[in-house]
């Protein structure tokens, strides 16, 4: 019934010429990662926009308020490595608005994010989830998509195996880098935003293969010739060496493999300006996750750039509760583990102008919790009191 609520006074929010004001009150903000937070605030949104953060702001008659007396404020939350490839978004354009709300709010908004970036799924059906939730039919976070990845030829992962074969035979697997400049310019089209490439491509337990170097080089520069950023799933030393040799912005994991991993090597991926997500949780099975976590540490104290993701919709279980585990394991603190999910990937995509910060000027995406992580328990981060994207209240419990 809360859903329905919720729904209802979502669409009525975002109809047409609807021009929403939203006051919070009596909240404990964290602006930014790097500051201290501010008590007793006062946030004015107006048309999706923050108009005023701080203490003792004049209030508007007559305007929708939020008491938040006991909640902590933070820039809307990003999850830089999920997916919609489970069957449930097949025909993302035709299913019920209200299913797909129903479906966003248990695999995303629950869990406070406000901007999502898919790494991989059909585009027809992402592209179709995207566009009706910017119409305002169906509450949901922003979605960045890749759309199909990019595979080396003949080397899908094992994983895929349970794909449909008329899907199977959709992914890009490109022999020569005319194909990859193909296949980019075809995901282009369809109306993705970033390029995935397998640089690692997992043929079957132990047994990797690296996507050819001139075919990477070629994906990657069509990419940015689009001002696309690329990810690589490296996997290991090769494929991860192929991803900084053919100038790829993210590995959309940490490498799980993690043997000649070295700091030497790190250091050049840091010198390259490459970003890590490291989805820990991915990989909070494996035998060598301690491994994977020092990995993980060490290119951020080398000055790495980390971004927060989860493979969410890989994973279908969608508790993200073990990755802030795994990161706290890692030696991450409370202002690291914001900062990516908030200014870090803001700043990557070139949005930090008005997203990652609680601001005047900025939108009003928010993530608000009923716990302080500030306190040292990193599962205060799933503590989602209210999830509110431009202004408007898309997750309540």
């Amino acid at each position: 019934m809360r859903l329905v609520c919720a729904f209802l006074l979502f669409t009525l929010c975002c109809a047409p010429g609807w021009a929403q004001e939203l006051v919070i009150l009596h909240a404990k903000v964290y602006t930014s990662p790097d500051l201290r937070p501010v008590t007793g605030a006062t946030i004015l949104i107006r048309n999706g926009k923050i108009v005023a953060v701080g203490r003792r702001l004049a209030v508007p008659p007559a305007i929708e308020s939020l008491d938040c007396r006991g909640c902590i404020v933070f820039a809307g939350f990003w999850n830089t490595h999920v997916h919609f490839m489970e069957p449930k978004w097949a025909d993302a354009s035709r299913l019920p608005a209200m299913q797909l709300a129903r479906e966003l709010q248990q695999m995303l908004t629950h869990s406070g994010f406000t901007t999502v970036v898919d790494t991989g799924s059909d585009t027809m059906n992402t592209v179709a989830l995207r566009r009706r939730i910017e119409s305002g039919e169906v509450p949901g976070p922003r979605i960045y998509t890749a759309g199909f990845p990019l595979y080396p030829s003949h080397a899908l992962p094992f994983y895929l195996s349970g794909l449909p074969p008329e899907l199977r035979d959709r992914l890009p697997q490109p022999a020569t880098p005319a194909d990859a400049i193909a296949s980019v310019q075809q995901n282009i089209a369809a109306g993705t935003d970033i390029v995935k490439l397998f640089t690692g491509s997992i043929l079957a337990p132990g047994h990797v293969v690296p996507m050819s170097a001139p075919i990477a080089t070629a994906a990657v520069a069509e990419a940015h010739r689009h001002h696309q950023l690329v990810f690589a799933h490296s996997t290991n030393l090769e494929g991860t060496r192929v991803a900084m040799n053919s100038g790829v912005d993210i590995l959309a994991h940490a490498p799980e493999a993690t043997g000649g991993l070295d700091d030497r090597l790190l250091q050049q991926l840091v010198a390259r300006h490459m970003a890590m997500i490291p989805t820990l949780k991915l990989f909070s099975g494996d035998a060598d996750i301690a491994s994977i976590r020092s990995e993980v540490f060490r290119f951020h104290r080398l000055g790495g750039v980390l971004l927060f993701g989860t493979d969410t919709g890989f994973l279908t279980d969608y508790d993200v509760g073990e990755e802030y585990r795994q990161l706290s394991l890692a030696g991450l603190g409370f202002r690291q583990i914001l900062t990516m999910l908030t200014t870090a990937p803001a700043e990557r995509f070139g949005v930090a102008d008005h997203q990652g910060r609680v601001a005047p000027g900025m939108d009003a995406d928010l993530t608000i919790l009923s716990v302080d992580p500030a306190t040292g328990d990193p599962l205060a981060f799933t503590q989602v009191e209210y999830t509110i994207r431009a202004g408007h209240i898309i997750f309540h419990p």
